[in-house]
């Protein structure tokens, strides 16, 4: 798949038909990396709820009784910015997640299109399973381990970490690197299948929406209709695993010995549902986002095509 820069017109020496420059992989790169900054900024409220709605384990007894009540609790302890605990260290990661995640795709998407330019559902699935993996490998597991400690730490009585650079230091000093790649297995497992599906889901609908004629534009409601699709998609196909990595993830993650061990003692302890914790905030955070995120890279493509030449 990574050949991609191999197969020359004999003649010209040109990029051969659907082969993209080394400069098209930088400009998908880029593109990626500004609409994920974007979209983080606007989405991360729901982030920090669903997660704290996650952590709040049934044994403690429970803090919150809901969404709603999360929010109250939160403004009123800690103000409206209490909401954007942690943002620091998702927009530094968020910016290269999606920039991994655009130009991994598109350098498979690129091998894996007929001579119309056309991407099926099935290659859509491989493709977007192929960027969420390697996505969760470079950027999300440090990056989503790091957020769920700051978030984690904000419900202790004393909080120790004092920002990003500093609780990034404090994790490493006294866990080593492996502090930062907490529940790997499960971020592969979540972001590959996450990927896989929303990319499936937009291919299967831009299929359908463009029939015969490949180069159909999308408008940008279109465009967001579907992401919201797939968004919701990926949301009631793998929660369970987003549940299992946040608690992998967390200051009690020391209780789990294995991503295996963590799913039985949620299920032992707590029962099916809790596997589906924070379902709502996530559902709603997600559909956002990647109706949000699609629609942006869209516009940034779009935007960057006029002042940056890729053909």
């Amino acid at each position: 798949c990574f050949k991609l820069y191999s197969n020359r017109e004999e003649k010209g020496g040109g990029v051969a038909p659907h082969q993209k420059s080394p400069t098209h992989i930088f400009f998908y790169l880029s593109a990626g990396g500004i609409a994920g900054g974007i979209e983080i900024c606007i989405t991360f409220p729901t982030e920090y709820v669903k997660t704290q709605l996650q952590l709040d384990e049934r044994a403690n007894p429970p803090k919150y009784r809901g969404v709603v009540d999360c929010v109250r609790q939160t403004v009123k302890g800690h103000g409206v910015k209490g909401l954007y605990r942690g943002l620091s260290s998702l927009l530094y990661g968020s910016i290269p997640k999606s920039a991994v995640r655009f130009g991994v795709f598109e350098i498979l998407s690129n091998r894996a299109k007929d001579e119309s330019g056309r991407l099926d559902s099935t290659s859509g699935l491989l493709c977007g399973l192929g960027a969420g993996v390697m996505e969760a490998v470079l950027v999300v597991c440090p990056m989503e381990t790091v957020k769920v400690k700051f978030i984690h730490d904000q419900t202790s009585g004393n909080p120790k970490y004092r920002g990003f650079f500093h609780g990034v230091r404090e994790i490493v000093r006294s866990q080593g690197l492996r502090g930062t790649y907490q529940g790997l297995t499960a971020t592969v497992l979540k972001q590959g299948s996450n990927q896989a599906i929303r990319f499936f889901v937009m291919t299967s609908l831009r299929n359908w929406y463009k029939g015969d004629n490949p180069n159909k534009a999308l408008n940008p409601l279109v465009t967001g209709l579907f992401g919201a699709i797939a968004g919701a998609a990926s949301v009631f196909g793998n929660t369970p695993l987003d549940v299992i990595k946040t608690r992998m993830q967390g200051l009690d993650a020391h209780k789990y010995k294995s991503t295996l061990d963590c799913a039985l003692k949620i299920l032992r302890n707590e029962g099916l549902a809790a596997f589906y914790k924070g379902t709502v905030p996530r559902l709603g955070r997600v559909c956002l986002d990647v109706a949000i995120v699609f629609i942006i890279y869209e516009e940034v493509v779009k935007g960057l095509n006029k002042v940056w030449k890729t053909e």
